[in-house]
């Protein structure tokens, strides 16, 4: 066996082939793509569920990461239109958080057997020292960068949203393959190392959703120049200093974003405002409910508590009652 052949149990009929085939193409029809993009979600039945995987991923994790903020990444309805429709820093966000989901799933996928285009992670690269032997299933970054880089399409010459949007789909790849660790396992007579099993793994996906809320603090504003020599547009700092905004030229790891963000304090097309938003007494109050104040409610509720693991085999709690406050933005 090479470690290729499909993993088939009971061999497929033709109406189940056909089906399985029309089920995946509902799934790339649904999501909405482009035209270039379908044909690719069509082409390997596992790009569908990996898609379905990423949109998840991004979005729960942005959830996560904008938890304590006025704009809590709520994307219903005609908040996440109107937001893309914009180059807000929260938009950059947006296109950086979308693009490692999508860098990241297609990875694991590839290392998971998901995908029929590709397997695990070869790493020819690795350091391979004669008492190493490659082994494991890495995560297959090269092939998903590759995948994620032609989905997204190539980088634009002109328009300036167009360029921002593509520099911060790659601000969110280039976070995912600094995050690459090699991970090893000895072999050997008591643990002695003779033999080293050793593949490559992506960081879990909070820490790279970190980085990028780290990014999303200091992104930059930036306008647009034209290159001389080329003719071609480049992302540059705006041409009037803006006060509290260095004038400094973005790095290729850096957000950047051209439109000032609303204050999100109030309903608008781009969130439903934080009236009735739940906050922390003396930690975010203040900034979230915008100086509106806040209402205190005081409720009761009951808790497992005392917890003890018995032999054999489950957990034995208590329920424990006790009053909280909860404190929720005024109108």
């Amino acid at each position: 066996l090479t470690g290729n052949e499909p993993l088939t149990i009971l061999p497929l009929t033709s109406e189940m082939e056909e089906a399985a085939v029309k089920a995946h193409y509902k799934v790339c029809d649904r999501l909405k793509l482009e035209k270039k993009q379908r044909r690719m979600c069509r082409r390997d039945p596992g790009v569908a569920e990996t898609l379905m995987e990423a949109i998840s991923m991004s979005a729960l994790e942005c959830q996560y990461q904008f938890r304590f903020e006025r704009w809590n990444c709520t994307l219903e309805g005609r908040y996440r239109a109107s937001l893309l429709k914009r180059g807000f820093k929260e938009t950059a966000f947006l296109y950086a958080i979308s693009s490692a989901g999508l860098t990241h799933a297609m990875a694991k996928a590839c290392s998971a057997g998901r995908m029929e285009r590709c397997t695990c992670d070869e790493a020819p690269d690795l350091e391979n020292r004669e008492t190493w032997q490659w082994g494991g299933c890495g995560d297959n970054l090269k092939y998903s960068n590759k995948f994620v880089k032609e989905f997204l399409g190539r980088k634009p010459n002109k328009d300036l949203r167009a360029r921002v949007d593509f520099h911060n789909n790659l601000v969110g790849m280039k976070v995912i393959k600094a995050g690459v660790e090699t991970t090893c396992k000895c072999h050997g007579v008591s643990g002695s190392c003779t033999v080293r099993t050793c593949w490559r793994q992506l960081s879990p996906f909070h820490e790279i959703g970190k980085q990028l809320k780290q990014k999303y603090e200091t992104s930059l504003k930036v306008g647009s120049t034209t290159n001389e020599a080329t003719g071609e547009g480049d992302i540059s700092p705006p041409k009037k200093s803006i006060p509290g905004h260095s004038d400094q030229i973005p790095r290729t790891t850096d957000l950047v974003y051209i439109d000032d963000s609303p204050s999100f304090c109030l309903m608008s097309r781009y969130s439903p405002g934080t009236s009735g938003r739940k906050c922390y007494k003396d930690k975010n109050c203040d900034s979230i409910c915008c100086g509106r104040g806040h209402n205190t409610q005081s409720r009761v509720v009951t808790r497992p508590c005392q917890c003890q693991v018995r032999w054999c085999c489950y957990v034995e709690c208590k329920q424990c009652t006790q009053r909280e406050e909860v404190y929720t933005c005024k109108d």
